[in-house]
């Protein structure tokens, strides 16, 4: 069965899940945080795409990215996989694959998910019970979003910049994200979308996606909507 390419908006966020392969660590010292950081970097530019929220856990990597062209998560992600594996291989005297076969991706509903996905990706750590807050985390966007240290990996969305007026201004609301609790049905809707490839918005996000792409931007209701016309009609037909 042929697979179905990634719902690819130019300019519409995505929040992007890269995993190592059998959940075994992808990172092991320092070095390799950054390195792949400097890879990470060095990718985004030169395939058009921003990075506004990251986390590096030990085996799996979550990214907030805008493409600005068709494929450029893909490119990306691709050129950014290849370099690291080398690097991993090679610090660490291994062969063969790093990865868990192909990315995880979910296109967003930027006024309803951004700010929201990029608070779940920077609360990973403190979620895995790592640290007990985000900014104890060394690997992460949270001290740029947050506290404003320089990051030339982080650019900020046009939301972020809408946080405030003036840098310490956005720092600070961005901040006061953070004091509100994501309920567990949103952190299970993230989940569920990305590692399904799913559209994450609400229904009329997903129906001006599934018009300008021209396919369903979510699955298919189980059973369908037995009150529905198009359902009863659907049950006449087939008699």
């Amino acid at each position: 069965m042929t697979r179905q390419p990634r719902y690819t908006v130019p300019g519409q966020p995505q929040h992007v899940i890269v995993r190592g392969n059998n959940r075994e660590p992808i990172f092991c010292a320092l070095e390799d945080y950054q390195f792949y950081l400097e890879k990470l970097t060095h990718a985004c530019k030169s395939y058009d795409c921003d990075i506004h929220a990251y986390v590096l856990m030990t085996n799996h990597v979550h990214l907030l990215m805008t493409p600005h062209s068709e494929h450029s998560i893909g490119k990306a992600i691709q050129s950014l996989g290849r370099y690291y594996v080398q690097y991993f291989n090679y610090t660490y005297c291994r062969t063969g694959t790093l990865w868990e076969g192909r990315y995880k991706a979910t296109l967003i509903d930027s006024e309803h998910y951004l700010l929201l996905c990029s608070r779940y990706i920077e609360l990973n750590p403190a979620r895995a019970g790592m640290v007990s807050h985000p900014a104890e985390y060394p690997w992460s966007s949270y001290h740029a979003n947050a506290i404003g240290k320089e990051n030339s990996c982080v650019t900020p969305h046009p939301l972020y910049q809408d946080l405030g007026p003036t840098y310490l201004d956005r720092q600070q609301a961005y901040r006061a994200l953070f004091k509100s609790h994501i309920a567990d049905k949103t952190l299970e809707e993230i989940r569920q979308c990305t590692n399904k490839g799913w559209v994450l918005g609400n229904d009329r996000f997903k129906e001006k996606i599934e018009a300008q792409l021209d396919r369903r931007a979510q699955p298919e209701p189980r059973g369908g909507d037995r009150k529905s016309t198009s359902f009863r009609q659907s049950k006449i037909d087939r008699v």
